[in-house]
């Protein structure tokens, strides 16, 4: 075996070859490839090869596995004149790559194998490991080992990726992971973050034997001032983000239907997936007037009722599309039999409530809803979290999303669905 120090080059042989990257983890460490000309950019943004985009247009690269690359050379366009090879951390994670244990490349090819280990990273959070390269008609490789603080954003832009502007083109996904319109509006890095909690929620749902669910999905959020230290630390704006994901996997149309409450209740605008920050910014507030809604006017205080009789009368029995109703708040209930009344009452309609607690508190009825009786089905759930910002995509998606599928199928046994 050839080893690289960085800045060294060697030569390979023309044909396959094989490339594994140790510390490589998808949601973690993002492997990736540039085709890049003579210009050492891109041609277009089909020439990125990442887990959502895991061939290059001809099939000279391919990304097998979330550490491990296919290549033929003699397939790479004549006009590409360099693969390079790159990983980047997700946002979720902090630090950099030179904490990464044994980050590095091997190369296998039919004459041998060359190894490239990372070589003097400190505050990197993306890098190019190694080049790939035509020295006149032979291939050669050098341990590049050179990256970029500010990530994934940078490293993608240094080589000519179209961030902001260009959709990268969805490909199908065995897990039935779907794309809506308004994905190709974000930009790479928040398209990668969506990519990773939608796979999540299919996941979840896959592993409860409902893969490809439709369902309407509504989002409540308690608006009381006790919720101020939700709002005050934008957690309330991490909730609105992370559920985005669901409607986008779920819903028909990709969109969320969201609600604040306190004693009276706002209907506000469908959250879209390109617009969640502006939505976050214009309407997560407590007081005040915002997007033309008067704050003032939908109160301080809880009184749950209104919000969730607005919901029930829009419910069609029979409806062969059900609800989702994922219900944030912090508590202080206080009609607790007329919640409980209420609960039997729409059991017999085609909705799942998903209560989620935010904090601290004494849920009271919420508690005590899975083993509520006199209801046709069980239609809700509870759950509470004293800080959701704590709690990982996957733990949250499957606390949220595992009874759902169970109801639906009750639901259906029961002439609730259609």
């Amino acid at each position: 075996m050839t080893e690289l120090a960085r800045g060294e080059n060697t030569t390979i042989a023309t044909g396959a070859v094989t490339v594994s990257v140790a510390g490589a983890r998808q949601g973690t460490v993002d492997l990736m490839v540039f085709q890049l000309g003579a210009d050492s950019r891109v041609r277009n943004d089909a020439d990125f090869v990442f887990f959502n985009q895991p061939s290059s247009p001809e099939g000279a690269v391919r990304l097998v596995a979330a550490d491990k690359l296919s290549i033929d050379l003699t397939s790479v366009p004549a006009a590409v004149e360099r693969l390079s090879i790159a990983v980047a951390l997700d946002d979720s994670v902090a630090g950099s790559l030179a904490t990464v244990t044994g980050l590095g490349v091997e190369i296998a090819h039919l004459a041998g194998t060359v190894s490239a280990r990372a070589l003097d990273l400190t505050t990197e959070r993306a890098a190019v490991l190694l080049e790939i390269y035509r020295r006149n008609d032979s291939w050669k490789v050098r341990n590049v080992s050179a990256g970029w603080d500010a990530g994934l954003s940078a490293l993608v832009r240094e080589h000519g990726v179209q961030v902001d502007d260009e959709p990268v083109a969805p490909v199908a996904d065995p897990q039935g992971v779907r794309t809506v319109a308004g994905e190709e509006k974000l930009s790479l890095e928040k398209r990668q973050k969506l990519d990773m909690r939608k796979r999540e929620v299919a996941k979840v749902l896959l592993d409860k034997g409902a893969p490809g669910v439709r369902a309407r999905v509504v989002l409540v959020i308690d608006k009381t001032g006790s919720m101020n230290r939700e709002y005050s630390s934008k957690r309330i704006h991490e909730v609105v983000e992370r559920m985005v994901p669901i409607a986008v996997q779920v819903d028909d149309d990709g969109k969320l239907e969201p609600y604040l409450y306190a004693k009276s209740f706002a209907r506000l605008p469908d959250i879209v997936v390109h617009e969640v920050d502006v939505w976050s910014s214009t309407y997560l507030h407590l007081n005040g007037t915002h997007g033309g809604i008067d704050y003032g006017r939908i109160g301080g205080v809880n009184d749950e009722l209104p919000v969730m009789n607005e919901i029930i009368d829009s419910l069609v029995p029979g409806a062969a599309m059900p609800t989702l109703v994922l219900f944030f708040t912090d508590g202080g209930f206080t009609q607790k039999q007329k919640i409980a009344d209420l609960m039997k009452s729409a059991s017999a309609l085609p909705a799942f409530w998903q209560f989620v607690g935010l904090g601290k508190a004494n849920y009271g009825v919420l508690e005590r809803l899975d083993t509520m009786s006199g209801r046709r089905v069980d239609n809700a759930g509870f759950f509470s979290v004293d800080d959701i910002s704590k709690v990982t995509d996957a733990e949250l998606y499957r606390r949220l999303l595992s009874e759902f599928p169970d109801w639906l199928k009750a639901a259906k046994n029961a002439g609730i669905v259609g």
